[in-house]
């Protein structure tokens, strides 16, 4: 959630800036801004709703300049308006900042500051930040943004101009993460890499309680306790061309049927046929203490959290661990007694989700082995943890996470096959896993061959207000990642049961206008399903079943059926979780909903 974009060079300021606040959209946002500096005089432009609004602005004013600051903003501090919008200014206006995160402390700042003599435009936390930089100015800018971070309790993420210094940002975060971006005669950042893509591959990561100074080519580091920090750039990756929809209507659409390549990805180099064992280079190091962990506690946050849970069957399964998932954002808050020998691993897909990161750490003080699986290379969580696994499954743009989902699956039956063939999983049940992961691929492009039809379903419900999704054991998880999507993105409202509590409360709510979506794939708690759908049928419920292909069963008890391929009962999550967010997809397409900026949203929520 929000976005921060910097610039500093030889080129047009304003067009490098207006595009890096463009690849940032997807991230969630409810106004923008920017601001340039000229010689001797700044440029500020904000707006309401989308970047296309400031766009119009910038367009008509043509400002000129070399250096610059962008922002989008999602308002937690004040409503969604143009004066709480991102650039703030000092009383003088010739100091400028931009800000993500939350300033806790904020309004006892504020009141010293106006019986001070600073004067406030704005409802925001961040305001606060220009008055006490312009306090501490004494002509150093860095020095100055030492000096007034130092008062502030929260999290940032920061970018500070200032007319004296028409050649030099300065950048600082704690908790809120930035990234800066080097190329020739130019320096950039951001908060995040895709707005650096098209420009840089050369990235440097700033640490918590790090400020960076840029000027044109180069920068600086120091902690705000200005000792100095030495970091080298590394080479990243962009994928430059998820950045792009190609010849999708959406985002969203486009990373759907990109799942079979990510799977694929993700897979590469990490099947061990002659040992019936997963090969995951990031555990390695680590691997003496995973083999005598005795407990795992799974820590995410929203679809991640469903992730979680599903890992929790399959490391039951193929392990001998007692496994627990927890919602991050309640874990640091409980009394931890972490067990001898307790591993926890943090789930996300942007390895910033602020929740995640401050479970991860609070379980890092406690003394327990802490991994990370996260689709960001050299994220705050990539970093602070003792070992780790990439995704590889590419840019995600789309807020509803698609293909980072069905890749955090993948690498979790991957990892639980590794710690359980270092315990009593056999060589045959190992190789069944391995086998059936590589079927995943092809038999997800044949569910998605399904599109048109699930779409002409999505006409026919997508109407509906609301939604039942239910499924038992590895489907369980699936069904609440279901009703997610279609909250998220089509704004119906949609819930998910554990197949077995029907009786224990929700069957109340059947009748002919709320249907139930049911995974009932031919497993070992199939007959089960077919009772709940059974209970469902017999008060006038409708229902739409995802089952395994050939079973013609179910089509006089249901009212429709869609299809997934035949595979092991631990991995067909990875194919009837692609129906459900292909069904949410066109429900949000029928229904004329924004599916790749879903309102209210942030594809990564960096503030607990």
């Amino acid at each position: 959630m929000c976005g921060i974009v910097a610039y500093v060079g030889s080129r047009s300021a304003p067009s490098i800036l207006m595009d890096g606040l463009k690849r940032l959209e997807y991230r969630g946002y409810d106004s923008s801004g920017i601001a340039v500096l000229d010689s001797d005089k700044a440029y500020v432009a904000r707006a309401v709703g989308k970047v296309a609004a400031l766009e119009q602005k910038v367009a008509a004013d043509r400002p000129e300049g070399w250096t610059g600051i962008a922002h989008t903003r999602w308002a937690t501090h004040g409503k969604p308006t143009e004066a709480n919008a991102h650039p703030h200014a000092d009383c003088a206006g010739r100091l400028l900042v931009v800000h993500n995160g939350i300033i806790e402390n904020y309004q006892t700042l504020k009141r010293r500051l106006i019986a001070q003599g600073h004067t406030f435009r704005s409802e925001t936390d961040t305001e606060v930040l220009a008055h006490l930089i312009e306090r501490a100015y004494a002509g150093d800018l860095p020095a100055a943004v030492q000096r007034a971070l130092q008062e502030v309790e929260g999290t940032f993420g920061i970018a500070v101009l200032h007319l004296a210094h028409p050649r030099q940002i300065v950048m600082a975060r704690r908790g809120s993460p930035i990234v800066l971006g080097v190329g020739e005669g130019e320096t950039l950042a951001a908060s995040d890499v895709a707005a650096l893509a098209q420009h840089t591959d050369q990235v440097v990561y700033l640490e918590d309680n790090e400020v960076a100074t840029l000027s044109p080519g180069d920068f600086s580091i120091t902690t705000l306790a200005n000792q100095a920090v030495t970091r080298r750039a590394t080479t990243i990756d962009f994928g430059r061309a998820a950045a792009e929809r190609g010849d999708f209507p959406h985002f969203m659409l486009k990373e759907i049927f990109e799942q079979p390549e990510a799977l694929e990805n993700a897979l590469r180099g990490r099947l061990n046929h002659a040992e019936a064992v997963a090969k995951l280079g990031g555990l390695e190091a680590v691997m003496d203490r995973l083999e005598q962990a005795r407990h795992l506690i799974i820590v995410s946050c929203g679809t991640s959290y469903y992730a979680g849970l599903y890992a929790r069957y399959v490391f039951e399964t193929l392990t001998d661990l007692t496994v627990e998932t927890e919602l991050a954002s309640e874990f640091r808050y409980r009394k931890l007694n972490l067990r001898q020998n307790t591993v926890v691993l943090a789930i996300s897909q942007s390895g910033e989700t602020a929740d995640t990161l401050a479970a991860l750490r609070e379980a890092k003080r406690k003394g327990a082995l802490t991994l990370g699986l996260v689709n960001v290379v050299g994220s705050s969580i990539a970093r602070e943890t003792h070992g780790g696994i990439y995704c590889h499954a590419g840019m995600e743009i789309g807020v509803a996470s698609t293909k980072s989902f069905t890749s955090q699956l993948t690498l979790l039956a991957l990892m639980a096959l590794l710690l359980g063939r270092a315990r009593d999983l056999s060589y045959e049940e190992g190789a069944a896993i391995l086998r059936g992961l590589e079927k995943i691929p092809d038999q997800m492009r044949e569910v998605l061959k399904q599109s048109p039809a699930i779409r002409q379903l999505a006409e026919k419900y997508s109407t509906a207000e609301h939604f039942l999704y239910i499924g038992r054991k590895y489907q369980y998880p699936i069904a609440l990642e279901g009703a997610l999507k279609l909250k998220e993105i089509a704004y119906i409202h949609a819930e998910a049961y554990a197949a077995g509590e029907m009786k224990h409360g929700p069957i109340a709510l059947i009748d002919p206008s709320f249907p139930t979506l049911a995974l009932v794939p031919e497993d070992p708690s199939y007959e089960k399903m077919v009772s709940n759908i059974q209970e469902i049928r017999a008060r006038d419920g409708k229902i739409v079943a995802v089952t395994t292909e050939g079973n013609s069963k179910l089509r006089p008890m249901v009212d429709d059926t869609i299809f997934i391929p035949r595979n092991h009962e631990v991995l067909t999550p990875l194919l009837t979780v692609v129906p459900l967010q292909l069904f949410a997809y066109h429900c949000a397409v029928l229904r004329g909903c924004d599916v790749d900026q879903p309102r209210n949203l942030a594809k990564s929520v960096t503030v607990e």
